[in-house]
């Protein structure tokens, strides 16, 4: 059996929402990394050598962390100026890199469990107004409020969880 493409689901696009969902989505945001951790807890170096797709295990922890230190700078890079343009990265040549082949997941997950914890304080202490911010992706050519990205990175994270969840259900561990 093929693994699917999205154990989580499809991402939805969310932007316009209010201060109820918001929280909703603060909260997934924070217990994201306890998800991660759970999901790959007693997994050996074989098993996080196991490949979902196109990356490992190990790959696609550090991937997340990654990602979410990408996306905590693009906050703050659009909290303190008008409209930037993020710099895209290659997510691929990244986790290519040696450190992310075979590196200890253990420090990924210490990192998104801090960056998690200041992410959170940063998107608590932040105003209606400056969630309307957004930045130019010059990939996508897209502009994409801070509402929206909290959104997409929320999924994200759910959406990696869900496929070393998936691994380990394949494969009965």
């Amino acid at each position: 059996m093929e693994a699917p493409q999205n154990p989580a689901g499809t991402h939805v696009p969310e932007d316009g929402y209010g201060p109820d969902r918001r929280a909703e989505l603060i909260a997934d945001l924070a217990a994201a990394p306890a998800a991660l951790r759970a999901a790959v807890a007693g997994l050996s170096d074989a098993q996080l050598d196991t490949r979902y797709r196109n990356w490992t295990i190990r790959q696609i922890v550090h991937h997340v962390a990654d990602s979410h230190v990408n996306a905590y700078v693009r906050f703050k890079w659009t909290l303190t100026e008008d409209r930037p343009t993020i710099k895209p990265y290659f997510e691929d040549r990244w986790s290519d890199l040696d450190e992310a082949r075979m590196g200890d997941i253990a420090l990924s997950l210490m990192l998104l469990e801090a960056l998690h914890a200041r992410w959170v304080q940063l998107l608590q202490s932040m105003t209606e107004a400056q969630f309307a911010r957004a930045f130019d992706h010059p990939e996508s050519g897209t502009t994409i409020s801070l509402n929206a990205a909290l959104s997409s990175y929320v999924w994200h994270g759910r959406h990696h969880t869900a496929q070393v969840v998936w691994v380990r259900q394949r494969h009965g561990w």
